[in-house]
């Protein structure tokens, strides 16, 4: 599963590059997080608890950051296992670029996942569904956090990619101003 979305956020650069690396501010906002907790400068272990179709697990699992290149970018991967419902796996590229003379942030990230054991049976449909509802849950709650607004309508624009595009990186700038919107681009709005 491939996914690459953008969000604009209403704070400056340096406060969402530091909410980025809070693990307290990660757990709150992922949606199922149990626990998020630092082992290391650049690791973590997770607890998450996750419904895929029928499927429903606790995943635990590290959480590694690299290529890090403060305030702007980093990698992040990371695995876990699920018992009986199977095994995650994945990453994503994320980077930040102040715009309106900084006082807005665009966050744009691509993720990649793959899935094995139960999760993989049910089928890439399903799944992808659910890796975009907890990406724009995740999203969507990191923003209304950082903005202090908790009913703030929140727009993510879910960009197409072709085969060439991926193979490049999304996340290069002139790739990404590039990108189209989905027709059906994700939108939350005032949900509860």
């Amino acid at each position: 599963m491939e996914l690459a979305q953008r969000v604009r956020i209403p704070v400056v650069q340096s406060i969402v590059w530091n909410a980025l690396n809070d693990p307290a501010i990660l757990k709150d906002c992922l949606p199922g997080c149990q626990s998020f907790d630092r082992t290391g400068e650049n690791s973590f272990e997770v607890v998450l608890v996750a419904k895929v179709g029928p499927v429903k697990a606790t995943f635990k699992g590290a959480v590694t950051l690299s290529d890090v290149k403060p305030p702007e970018s980093y990698r992040i991967s990371g695995s876990g296992k699920g018992g009986v419902a199977g095994f995650a796996k994945g990453g994503a590229e994320v980077h930040l670029e102040s715009i309106d003379d900084s006082a807005v942030t665009l966050m744009s990230y691509q993720v990649t996942a793959s899935v094995g054991g139960k999760l993989a049976q049910i089928g890439s449909r399903l799944v992808t569904g659910a890796a975009r509802k907890i990406a724009n849950d995740f999203f969507t709650g990191f923003v209304r956090s950082l903005s202090g607004d908790p009913l703030m309508e929140v727009e993510i624009e879910t960009l197409v990619l072709d085969k060439g595009v991926l193979d490049k990186g999304v996340l290069d700038k002139g790739v990404l101003d590039k990108g189209v919107l989905d027709k059906d681009a994700d939108k939350q709005g005032l949900q509860s």
